[in-house]
């Protein structure tokens, strides 16, 4: 049976830490193709389409972990990277049909689902790997429900930071880090592989892993969707009859209490037209009927903030593919030089750079699960010193005359998700300038800190982009507006192919030019915290406007009772 969401809530540290371990080892685990490719060539996958004159045999250290030593060609290798396409494509393109599955039925069963998926996927590789040359065709469907189900595992774990208030955007950081960490979990298969252990014995072990996930999902995940913290409340009970507080509630939680049973008690409903970017409810979590309709999807899709995030999101992403298709040419034409016609020794020094840096390469794509909460911490920067709607300067301080100390300042929560999601976003753009003027530097021990800007940069828009959406939108759009920014990202980075065409056919190797013209494309970015910066600006003038009026109405007011006064004390006198 699944738990109620107060359930949940108690269970939300449990979920978050197995959230984290699912995504690193079963989530975008495709990334690190390179490894499992060496592996489906050493079973022998289609290597049956090698003829004798342009076959070759793998290298002796990789040939023990096999039973035999399959021949290996060009031929396979295009088929098995078509298999790769697909799974590669369903990744990023069932984002959008997700999004709108989870947004109206909630992550529990599309997490089942997920994790059904994948079990199936590592169940079909080790059953084609009891007769690679008949089942070899399998690796398709396989590679396919591998896509499918490790999307399924890191999107629905996007709404889990729901769960812990103002350090939201931490949390999602931190899912997202685990996500773009995956990439490493196959080089470590490889590994095992390597030591000795068969492919079919370690896809049934991470078939039955798999299994665990839903198994841990069946029990601890409820039927409902998490709500955004500013939606529902899970052990607080709010109610306009009666007033009923956990006796361990205190401090800045106490004070959220006060402030919420304030605006139950006073029956305030949030202004829409003071930020139509912003979702705010203040119905009685009794009250049955949900507020999903209560900002329309078309409002959230066109609102400028939604349509800047695509222009930012499409050039990170078209900047970071291409660095991923490219760089092993890149590296070599660091060794070559360009030249058409290199010397035995010159060719196999580049070849083993290549290896080396790649190498390294994979094993820094780690650094995002450790990174990615830092741009979640600026998200939820000052949060904690926050309260919904409007406030006075000072709404925390004592009146009294004999009151001396200073009362802490209160921050508007609206405002301050904006300035955070503009900070955010342009010290990562910072970033990717950074990595873009390493990238036109020849030097080879430079590239590795080409490698961790890459790294940095890939995980920081991530966790921004998806801080800014659970910050701004409301929670019941978040699924669909984050499925659709991800698969216009990844129609926009399929431009990178004609670049590294480019690239390798006119300019001969040489990537100077195709980075210049990229470098300058980056700078569209700073578009989106410039008018982050421009809303917030608009924001804080209502708010003026809003204080202007109020202390105009009070003024007005003070005067007519006084006046009243007045005149009744003169009609007592005359009497």
């Amino acid at each position: 049976m699944a738990p109620t969401l107060q359930q949940a809530y108690q269970r939300r540290w449990w979920m978050a830490c197995t959230a984290v371990l699912e995504n690193l080892c079963f989530s975008a685990v495709l990334l690190g193709w390179a490894s499992l490719l060496i592996m489906l060539k050493n079973e022998g996958f289609y290597s049956y389409l090698c003829q004798e004159e342009n076959a070759t045999s793998e290298p002796a250290q990789n040939v023990s972990a096999a039973p035999h030593e399959w021949p290996s060609c060009e031929d396979q290798e295009e088929m098995l990277n078509l298999g790769f396409t697909i799974g590669s494509f369903l990744l990023s393109a069932a984002t959008l049909p997700l999004g709108i599955l989870m947004d109206k039925y909630g992550p529990r069963p599309l997490r089942l689902l997920g994790s059904f998926s994948f079990a199936a996927s590592c169940a079909m590789m080790a059953l084609a790997g009891y007769d690679p040359p008949v089942l070899a065709p399998l690796i398709f469907l396989a590679l396919s429900l591998n896509g499918f189900g490790g999307i399924c595992l890191t999107f629905t774990s996007l709404t889990l930071p729901n769960m812990f208030g103002n350090l939201r955007s931490t949390f999602m950081a931190l899912m997202i880090g685990s996500y773009a960490s995956s990439a490493v979990t196959f080089p470590a298969v490889k590994l095992i592989y390597d030591a000795g252990v068969s492919f079919v014995a370690i896809m049934l072990v991470w078939s039955g892993l798999a299994c665990l996930i839903f198994l841990n999902c069946l029990i601890n995940w409820p039927k409902e969707s998490f709500p955004a913290p500013e939606e529902a409340s899970y052990i607080k009970k709010i109610k306009l009859s009666g007033l009923a507080l956990d006796h361990k509630v205190t401090g800045d939680r106490f004070y959220t209490h006060v402030i919420t049973v304030g605006q139950r008690l006073s029956q305030r409903r949030a202004s829409l037209d003071q930020g139509k970017e912003f979702y705010q409810s203040t119905e009685d979590p009794q009250q049955k009927a949900p507020p999903d309709h209560a900002i329309p999807f078309r409002r959230s899709v066109c609102s400028p903030i939604f349509l800047w995030s695509l222009v930012t999101m499409g050039m990170t992403q078209l900047r970071v593919i291409f660095y991923m298709a490219a760089m092993n040419k890149m590296l070599e034409f660091e060794v070559t030089g360009g030249e058409q016609h290199v010397s035995k020794e010159l060719k196999e020094k580049a070849e083993s750079t290549v290896s080396f840096y790649s190498s390294i390469f994979g094993v820094l794509q780690l650094i995002c699960l450790f990174s990615c909460p830092f741009i979640g911490y600026v998200m939820d920067w000052r949060l904690k010193e926050c309260v919904d709607g409007p406030i006075d300067r000072y709404a925390e301080g004592h009146i009294g005359e004999n009151n001396t100390e200073k009362p802490r300042k209160l921050r508007d929560r609206k405002i301050q998700k904006l300035t955070n999601a503009m900070r955010a976003f342009v010290f990562t753009n910072l970033l990717l300038v950074g990595f873009g003027v390493t990238c036109m530097i020849h030097n080879l021990p430079l590239q590795f800190l080409t490698f961790i800007l890459h790294t940095l940069v890939r995980g920081f828009f991530h966790s921004a982009c998806g801080g800014l959406y659970a910050a701004v939108f409301p929670s019941n759009h978040f699924g669909t507006l984050t499925g659709l920014q991800s698969l216009i990202s990844a129609v926009f980075a399929l431009l990178q192919q004609p670049l590294f065409m480019a690239m390798v056919e006119p300019l001969h190797g040489d990537p100077f030019w195709v980075n210049l013209g990229l470098l300058l494309f980056s700078l569209v970015g700073f578009l989106l915290p410039i008018y982050l910066f421009y809303f917030r600006h608009q924001l804080l003038q209502k708010v003026k406007d809003s204080k202007a009026e109020l202390a105009d109405g009070a003024h007005i007011k003070l005067h007519e009772d006084n006046a009243t006064t007045n005149g009744a004390l003169s009609k007592d006198t005359m009497a």
